[in-house]
């Protein structure tokens, strides 16, 4: 019932989906640049650094803290 093979697909659907999902894929992919390209000039700087050093020390502590407690 579902699969219906005697249908053919429209020309004009064919073209709108094909251009909505270039469109989906292209504004995904400017968003993962630009939010890549902010974050990483946030985090080049003497703040970004400090922080991302004192972000992945407390982490490996809390791992460490973890491992022990667990053993």
């Amino acid at each position: 019932m579902g699969n219906r093979t005697d249908v053919q697909p429209d020309r004009l659907g064919q073209a709108v989906f094909t251009l909505a999902a270039f469109a989906a894929s292209a504004s995904w992919q400017l968003l993962l640049a630009g939010g890549g390209a902010l974050l990483g000039r946030a985090l080049t700087g003497r703040r970004g650094q400090l922080c991302t050093a004192l972000a992945s020390s407390a982490l490996v502590v809390g791992l460490a803290v973890h491992m022990v407690a667990s053993a």
